[in-house]
């Protein structure tokens, strides 16, 4: 499959959304890394489990600055998921189903690291449900109809990785900044929250009187 065609099955499988600027860099270096992936026959589902598992490293090892990468490799693996399981030709219902609980699964580990590392545990109790909310929100309403949330919010994915991230090399540092992170990640991922329930009561919405 060339990359013109991923793009379009991307797009259509992703109700419609633009491929377009940090969307398709994203999707220009996922096509890079995954055909190799295809050619050696990798399950997409054998990805996602390996992001599971190197979540929980994070979360085991959270003491360590390694798990920097380790977290990297964690997000990478959601990215590359759904890449070689288009390029195989092997995208389907169940697997996409499998792949966000993985990424749901993943984010536990994430926030345990967190607090391991000395964040409150309310704060990221409440940030995480923040976030749990958010996707279970983007989900539910794809689920009503042809319905879909394009808009990018100051709190996705890579986003909650990158206040991990941060953690874990404040941490290495002996820098006294856990609550302060946490405090900025929850209070983001509440905005990150209501910016998807406005979106997708404003969308359907306008479906709903279209049908009236």
């Amino acid at each position: 499959m060339n990359r013109d065609k991923y793009f379009a099955t991307w797009s259509e499988l992703h109700g419609g959304a633009r491929v377009s600027g940090i969307v398709k860099g994203w999707l220009i270096i996922s096509y890079a890394i995954s055909r190799p992936l295809v050619s050696l026959k990798v399950s997409p589902n054998l990805i996602s489990l390996l992001g599971v598992f190197a979540s929980v490293f994070t979360y085991s090892e959270a003491h360590h600055i390694y798990c920097v990468a380790i977290l990297g490799a964690s997000l990478l693996s959601d990215g590359i998921d759904g890449t070689v399981a288009i390029l195989s030709g092997k995208a389907s219902k169940r697997g996409a189903m499998f792949d966000a609980i993985c990424d749901r699964v993943s984010e536990v580990f994430w926030a345990l690291a967190f607090y391991k590392l000395g964040a409150p545990a309310w704060i990221i109790g409440a940030a995480f449900v923040f976030a749990f909310t958010q996707e279970y929100a983007r989900a539910r309403i794809a689920g009503l109809g042809d319905y879909r949330i394009d808009v990018v919010t100051i709190a996705e994915r890579p986003v909650r990785a990158s206040f991990l991230a941060v953690a874990f090399i404040a941490y290495d540092l002996k820098i006294s900044a856990m609550t302060t992170l946490a405090t900025v990640w929850m209070i983001q991922q509440a905005i990150a929250l209501v910016t998807v329930m406005r979106s997708g009561h404003s969308r359907l919405s306008v479906t709903d009187s279209l049908g009236d």
